[in-house]
């Protein structure tokens, strides 16, 4: 944690304070913005309060009274109700803007983690509580050099999984050989795990039209089989098997067969070019210097998607941030699921996933896209036409 950092972003945001609150570990993100683990759960409230200027403020319980001692600063303690609400006056005296995990209307679900009757108790005092996700973008999800490599060298091997298993896919129906999806997401998990791999679910491997059902996951019982004709959708997502590794997260879609029905390519070269003006609408701002929020990326894709007539079968967001989780707390590319404001920053990654989902199949391109200082692109390869199996 660098606390002169924080305290100049406070203050570029015209905000009094940051004010951190946990109970039972429920916002994680407290403890990744601060740099600190506890040494037990937490089984009482604590605070900290990071001022625009000045030093930072404690209020723990008395039996509990350790619990932040990792973080500099003063520190008051309190056992009943009464003294807790005395301490949070005493903690955030002289501020009136305060931010917080806090979302309005939860927009930003991710940053949402202040439960609302904190956010009440706090206002009771007569500070205004405003939503730290622009802040906790800044100071959480950017990446380290260390970072972006762990991301590159994974996509690497992520992207020889992929290949194999389309590859294994032909190799079992070219021996004639029964195949269904649960199997294929067998051999990925098991790729995964030889190459160094790890993943929090998933993937998804889906045929026809399960592969319209954006979060389809195989089950071992009821998984469809896959046959000559058929489509497929490969969604995978992976990161290095080390602390403080990132995600590479991409979806590809190939067909059983040596060509594809027309529908299909055309489908697919629509669902292409929604995903290329997403890039190119990121590409060109970070080239520009140009402010960039993520709605306008959502906007660049879906609306191309509109252009071409398939509006209504593209029902989710054009992307989400990437980080130690495959859903980071970044900026998403969305104006679809919610309005998201925040700004596309240097040294953040996200995916661009236009999908077009139709009754009899579905086909989605996913890409990770990194924002550098002055440049930004995709970090891995870039499907551009249906693999044939």
């Amino acid at each position: 944690m660098n606390i002169e950092a924080i305290q100049k972003a406070l203050r570029d945001e015209n905000l009094d304070g940051w004010l951190f609150f946990d109970h039972h570990v429920r916002d994680p993100l407290a403890y990744r913005v601060l740099g600190f683990e506890p040494t037990r759960t937490p089984t009482r409230r604590w605070y900290y309060m990071i001022p625009a200027e000045g030093e930072p403020q404690k209020l723990v319980h008395r039996i509990e009274a350790g619990m932040i001692d990792a973080l500099p600063g003063a520190k008051l303690a309190y056992s009943s109700w009464t003294q807790q609400l005395e301490g949070l006056k005493t903690i955030t005296a002289g501020a009136k803007r305060v931010a917080m995990q806090y979302s309005k209307n939860c927009a930003v679900p991710y940053v949402a983690m202040v439960d609302a009757g904190t956010i009440e108790l706090v206002r009771s005092i007569g500070l205004e509580v405003v939503g730290s996700a622009d802040l906790v973008q800044h100071f959480e999800a950017r990446w380290s050099q260390a970072k972006l490599d762990s991301h590159i060298a994974a996509g690497k091997l992520v992207d020889e999984v992929r290949r194999a298993a389309f590859v294994e896919i032909g190799k079992k129906l070219k021996a004639g050989r029964r195949l269904d999806e649960f199997a294929i997401k067998t051999f990925i998990l098991e790729s995964f795990e030889k190459a160094g791999l790890i993943t929090d679910h998933g993937p998804i491997v889906a045929v026809n039209g399960n592969a319209s059902n954006p979060h389809y996951e195989p089950e071992a019982r009821g998984s469809a089989e896959i046959r000559k004709g058929d489509l497929v959708l490969i969604d995978l997502w992976a990161k290095l098997k080390e602390p403080g590794s990132v995600y590479y997260d991409i979806t590809w879609t190939g067909y059983c067969g040596s060509s594809a029905p027309s529908e299909m390519n055309n489908v697919f070269d629509v669902v292409k070019g929604g995903r290329d003006a997403g890039v190119e609408k990121v590409r060109s701002a970070v080239a520009a210097q140009q402010t960039l929020c993520g709605f306008e990326v959502d906007d660049a894709t879906r609306g191309y998607i509109a252009k071409h007539g398939y509006s209504e079968f593209f029902f989710h967001r054009t992307g989400h941030s990437i980080g130690e989780d495959v859903h980071g707390t970044g900026a998403n590319m969305d104006n679809l699921e919610t309005h998201d404001e925040r700004k596309v920053v240097a040294w953040t990654c996200f995916s661009i996933e236009p999908g077009i989902y139709l009754p009899e199949f579905g086909i989605r391109s996913e890409v990770n896209v990194f924002v550098g200082d002055k440049s930004a692109g995709t970090t891995g390869e870039v499907q551009q036409s249906l693999v044939l199996i």
